[in-house]
């Protein structure tokens, strides 16, 4: 609800914590793995509601939280048209001939 609440209101700071991930470490810890040291600056903006409305949520209010880089969401590879043709070729071999017959620019 909070996202979509600030995908309406702020976008920037929306765009910053979606890919946040809240993982259960133990009976009252909650690890948060960012993205990126900008991406936990925007989410300290939006925290302290965040974990309010979470601890009324579950009625826990002794949760604590720790904070983790998580450098695994950071890779985000770039899809060219040519990546796109190699993974069509490795489906269908059969485009690889027409390629060489017709010449594609795929650059």
């Amino acid at each position: 609800m909070l996202l979509k609440q600030l995908q309406n209101k702020d976008i920037f700071v929306y765009n910053a914590i979606k890919t946040f991930k809240l993982v259960k470490s133990d009976e009252n810890q909650i690890t948060v793995l960012y993205p990126s040291d900008s991406a936990k600056v925007e989410f300290d903006k939006v925290s302290r509601e965040f974990f309010n409305h979470f601890k009324t949520k579950v009625h826990n209010f002794s949760i604590e939280v720790e904070y983790k880089r998580d450098f695994e969401n950071l890779k985000i590879e770039v899809v060219t048209k040519k990546k796109i043709f190699e993974k069509f070729i490795e489906k269908n071999p059969l485009l690889k001939d027409l390629d060489d017959l017709m010449k594609f620019d795929l650059s």
